[in-house]
């Protein structure tokens, strides 16, 4: 049966893919950290709370893709501010934070803003091509039917919204040789390639999806990818008034490899920064 429905979400999929589709899809994205292990043993409860709180608003958020047939962008809503978290590492999460990212399926373009320790930037790069493995299994997502796929991505070993914790053993062979006083990015690694889980619908036949993610015979309603979820809660298709479209323009321009070189540079002056710090009796990273 499930065959026959998937068979017949493809074949609705292609006699629909012509007519003029316009929309908004609202995505719910969560990542979870565990926090019990922020700041290490001896970080006083309270102070790992407070960090924790800061942490939420880059951890969860609502975003909207705007999209037709052949384009998108895609935005975070806009939401009142609560105060602005302190500290180094909330300031990477924020500045490891895409803006907004516009795909153009037809000329294969991504336009992404970026606010990088204040500096804005605005990436030129071409739409990532994953090799999607369509799988048989579905569900429903709200009204509509979803269909499994994945692929595996490769990543850049800038990309710290990919972190993960080092395996204990790498941990404790880096503590034994050297000192427990590390900076917080020794503890960390970013993995070669991840793998993505999609559910995409054919009922709404856009190749389009949230964020970088493209390419599948119908919207994306969901995304697993490493410790984030992104869920779609609400589409309003064919308004009577659609949106026009536009390509971000706020930033430098530069390439997705010039970006990634700043980004290196940075990190580098920064762990530097740390470790003269850390000699000089400072406060630790983080605070």
């Amino acid at each position: 049966m499930k065959k026959i429905i998937f068979l017949f979400c493809i074949l609705f999929s292609f006699l629909t893919q012509a007519q003029n589709i316009t929309g908004k899809a609202y995505y719910q994205s969560k990542t979870t950290v565990d926090t019990d292990k922020i700041g290490g043993e001896k970080m006083d409860e309270n102070m790992r709370k407070m960090i924790a709180q800061r942490m939420k608003q880059y951890l969860e958020k609502t975003f909207i893709l705007t999209f037709n047939n052949n384009e998108s962008i895609y935005k975070e809503e806009e939401k009142l501010e609560t105060g602005k978290g302190s500290g180094r590492m909330i300031m990477m999460m924020g500045s490891f934070t895409a803006g907004n990212q516009y795909k153009n399926l037809k000329t294969n373009q991504l336009i992404e803003e970026r606010e990088f320790f204040g500096k804005q930037f605005l990436i030129e790069d071409s739409i990532p091509k994953l090799d999607w493995k369509l799988e048989k299994e579905s569900k429903q997502i709200g009204q509509y039917i979803a269909f499994k796929a994945t692929a595996l991505k490769k990543t850049d070993s800038t990309d710290f919204s990919m972190f993960r914790r080092k395996k204990k053993e790498e941990n404790k062979k880096e503590n034994d040789s050297i000192t427990k006083k590390n900076d917080p990015l020794d503890e960390i690694e970013i993995p070669k390639e991840i793998l993505v889980t999609a559910w995409y619908t054919p009922q709404i036949p856009v190749g389009n999806g949230p964020g970088e993610y493209s390419g599948l015979p119908g919207l994306i309603l969901e995304l697993n990818i490493q410790r984030t979820t992104i869920l779609c809660d609400k589409i309003v298709l064919n308004p009577k008034e659609a949106e026009e479209i536009t390509p971000p323009t706020k930033g430098k321009k530069v390439s997705r490899k010039e970006y990634n070189k700043i980004i290196a540079k940075k990190i580098k002056e920064m762990r530097e920064n740390f470790k003269n710090t850390r000699r000089s009796g400072g406060r630790h990273f983080g605070g």
